[in-house]
């Protein structure tokens, strides 16, 4: 017999050493570590705990994750409350950002709408934005996070040079229109603070929410 003949026989009859205890006490193997001769028993045994082990750190690990996530998730509920607060539109710009920046703790950010209202043309949220990023915010399917590689985005934050070493972009749009109306940019002296390979599903959630809110100033 084979390797795998024996491997599929004691796969096959799983109660085979319950037949044949004596054979637990006779069949020895090497310590993974130390190479001395050890029970099948304790073989397995060690076997177990190292499993047991690996699934408390995937579980703590997942507790983590999950704690993470609440708390993102409750700041999120605080920034949306604040937004709904504001009943003034012209006011609304200013408090998303700095509610945003302030509950997320992120330094530096900044907020351009085009094709608002007539009576929203003054706000510093409507300063002209050249062409190439009005293309460049609707070719975007998702928020974009990465380093700060000379974006037109991120002179608007007005921060000394070199402060921002990393930036996320939220592209703003009216429901499922294709065409973006407006972008978030939020910047950090800390390159790793938006990375190209972090998760943007929360960053998405943001955007939802302030395409939502700064709809009301927006042609339609």
């Amino acid at each position: 017999m084979k390797h795998d003949d024996i491997a599929q026989f004691l796969a096959r009859h799983p109660d085979f050493f319950e037949q044949h205890p004596e054979l637990l006490a006779e069949l020895n193997l090497p310590h993974p570590q130390s190479g001395q001769a050890i029970s099948l028993i304790e073989r397995q045994s060690m076997i177990l705990r190292n499993r047991i082990t690996a699934l408390e750190a995937r579980i703590a690990e997942m507790t983590r994750h999950g704690e993470e996530n609440d708390v993102i998730a409750d700041k999120l509920v605080h920034w949306s409350r604040a937004l709904l607060l504001e009943a003034d539109p012209a006011q609304l710009p200013d408090t998303l950002l700095r509610e945003l920046l302030a509950v997320f703790s992120v330094p530096h950010g900044a907020l351009r709408l085009w094709d608002v209202q007539p009576q929203y043309r003054e706000l510093a949220c409507a300063q002209a934005v050249s062409e190439d990023v009005k293309r460049l915010v609707t070719s975007m399917a998702a928020p974009f996070c990465g380093a700060n590689v000379g974006f037109e985005a991120a002179a608007w934050m007005q921060a000394n040079d070199g402060a921002i070493q990393s930036l996320a972009m939220l592209p703003l749009r009216i429901g499922a229109k294709p065409a973006a109306f407006g972008l978030l940019v939020l910047g950090s002296p800390d390159k790793d603070r938006f990375h190209i390979g972090m998760g943007t599903a929360f960053l998405t959630r943001i955007a939802e929410l302030g395409s939502a809110a700064t709809s009301r100033l927006a042609t339609a």
